[in-house]
């Protein structure tokens, strides 16, 4: 394994923040996607059933797995069978899981800049070599079948995100056929991570199962769901790389918990109060975007799906971690520093969740407001 991997500095702001709500302070989280919400009442009670009803063990639930098959049959129009799926401990060991069990080591891996930290990271750790695509505003920060294309020679793989992470913009589906088109020709694999389906603000959103049937799909109850720390995710798997991946899976991760199976189920059929859920962050995103022009920041990625905004801080700063340190320091507000997700470019960035509450983001502007005045006053505080 390749130890030679960069931290996730979110996860350090995060520390920092906790560390300042223990002295006292008031803290608002903005450095995470985590919805501020919890699981759906049903899925709670379902919990609450079981606990008193099921010793649990290790297990895989085929009622989960029919459902979740019915699910991607209604919601993009394509046939799985149930045994494709591969319930894991949330996405991040299916990402796990789709690249060790697919690649071989010193297999070059393509992925958009800027990209989730864990897909770089985790390549390296798994000896397999990133070959991130800078993808700017002229491209909505995302990849594009020209730029697969152009790869010389072709990767062996492939990570897409739509709705990405941490820009929320979304791949229109004719660009998803294009890819796909482009990775059919080219023999490379596709993993399409779509853990932020189901929170879209405009066009909706496409599976790559829609486009090329033998991709892998990662995708995960924490966001939509809102069911962050059950711990429950899936990798749909072709039926030709079934045995392979169940074979990796039960040697790294044996099954996901019981409990959050049972759950999952009946969060399945809870539509109507997450879809409550989105109107929320909906409309913490129109306070959002309406607040930048007061924060002086005029150039994002659009937020098209999930729940961050992107910004250009490069007239404030060069060094985003420091100045996410010195925000949160200052005010109470916690983000997250686009070194993260862009180890080049990302300086420049900060990342700033809305799944928090309404109350809460209203706070979190009324604070940032004067603060990102005063940063960007002439002076000391503008590097």
């Amino acid at each position: 394994m390749n130890s030679d991997i960069e931290p996730f500095h979110a996860i350090g702001i995060s520390r920092l923040a906790h560390a300042l709500k223990a002295e006292g302070r008031r803290i608002i989280h903005m450095e995470f996607g985590q919805p501020s919400t919890g699981a759906p009442a049903a899925a709670i009670a379902r919990a609450h059933a079981v606990l008193d009803s099921d010793g649990m063990g290790y297990w895989e639930s085929l009622p989960l797995k029919a459902r979740l098959a019915r699910h991607y049959a209604e919601t993009y129009g394509v046939t799985v069978d149930p045994d494709q799926f591969i319930m894991t401990c949330g996405a991040s060991p299916a990402v796990v899981l789709a690249l060790a069990s697919s690649f071989k080591p010193g297999d070059r891996v393509a992925l958009a800049r800027p990209g989730y930290v864990a897909y770089r990271n985790t390549l390296k750790a798994l000896n397999l070599i990133p070959v991130e695509i800078a993808c700017g505003e002229a491209v909505r920060y995302q990849l594009t079948a020209q730029a697969l294309a152009a790869l010389d020679p072709a990767p062996a793989g492939v990570i897409i995100a739509s709705p990405a992470n941490p820009t929320g913009t979304i791949i229109p589906a004719a660009e998803l056929a294009a890819i796909a088109e482009v990775c059919r020709a080219r023999d490379i694999k596709i993993i399409s991570d779509e853990i932020y389906h189901g929170l879209s603000y405009g066009e909706r959103t496409h599976s790559m199962l829609e486009f090329e049937p033998n991709a892998l799909v990662v995708n995960s109850f924490s966001k939509y769901f809102s069911m962050v720390g059950w711990r429950l995710g899936w990798l749909l798997v072709p039926p030709e790389h079934l045995h392979r991946a169940r074979a990796f899976v039960a040697n790294m991760f044996l099954t996901s918990p019981s409990l959050s199976q049972h759950a999952g189920l009946a969060a399945l059929d809870a539509r109507a109060e997450l879809d409550g859920h989105v109107e929320v962050y909906r409309r913490n995103r129109e306070l959002l975007l309406g607040a930048l022009p007061s924060l002086s920041l005029d150039q994002i990625a659009p937020p098209d799906g999930a729940f961050y905004v992107y910004a250009n801080i490069g007239r404030l700063t060069d060094d985003s971690l420091a100045f996410c340190e010195r925000l949160l320091r200052d005010t109470g507000v916690a983000t997250a520093p686009g070194i993260d997700f862009d180890p080049i470019d990302g300086r420049h960035f900060i990342r700033m969740s809305f799944a928090v509450s309404t109350p809460e983001l209203e706070e979190a502007i009324t604070r940032m407001v004067p603060w990102f005045a005063q940063a960007g006053a002439p002076g000391p505080n503008t590097r």
